[in-house]
């Protein structure tokens, strides 16, 4: 995909996060490779709803801008996903409302209850706190890296990782979608996995897929 085309789809996913709730105000960034060494992502301080393909920054691996303009405060975030996951092409972070509140109230959500939890979500990593903006992120999320694809940062948000950046949404829409869903057995009065049969069964069809 062109720079052109990969500027457009950046902000067209921006602004579904946002008319879908997954951000707000001007929380939340997004990232994707560009080149082997350089990284197109949203800026600081800007709605994800409103973004145009000229308010992207371009920057090195290193995080440096390379058109004078301030990239995201998480950007060392997405540094370290790309620089451990040469698969990853795309990185989404957001505070989806419902799946912030699992970080909030010490719940994991588990990947044997929905088809699409196993296959989409795949295993979900609870990430220790860590403040926002700072070295400490990366650092959290560094050791769960390596086996995972989809991230709870704890009383912070959430991070997705993708084959594009489309991929990276549809996994941090899907596991907003699964908490609700958790949340709603649960106050039905609780939540039964999946057939362990099936369960297994779903694990070897994720296996043969990409990220």
């Amino acid at each position: 995909m062109s720079e052109l085309k990969l500027r457009a789809a950046v902000c067209e996913v921006g602004r579904r996060l946002w008319q879908r709730g997954l951000v707000g105000a001007a929380e939340g960034n997004l990232s994707v490779r560009l080149s082997p060494q350089r990284i197109l992502c949203t800026p600081s301080g800007l709605s994800k709803g409103h973004l145009r393909p000229d308010d992207l920054v371009v920057i090195d691996l290193h995080g440096a801008p390379q058109d004078g303009k301030a990239p995201s405060s998480e950007i060392k975030l997405h540094l370290r996903a790309y620089a451990r996951r040469p698969d990853c092409q795309a990185v989404v972070h957001a505070h989806p409302i419902v799946a912030t509140a699992f970080t909030l109230a010490g719940e994991e959500i588990p990947d044997n209850v929905l088809p699409e939890a196993g296959y989409v979500l795949g295993s979900v990593a609870n990430v220790p706190f860590a403040f926002p903006g700072t070295e400490e992120v990366p650092d959290a999320i560094d050791p769960f890296l390596e086996d995972h694809k989809t991230f709870l940062l704890s009383h912070h948000g959430a991070v997705t990782l993708g084959n594009d950046v489309y991929d990276a949404a549809n996994r941090m829409e899907t596991l907003e979608r699964v908490a609700a869903i958790l949340k709603a057995a649960r106050e039905l009065g609780g939540c039964k996995p999946m057939p362990e049969k099936a369960f297994d069964r779903l694990l070897e069809v994720a296996l043969t897929g990409r990220l």
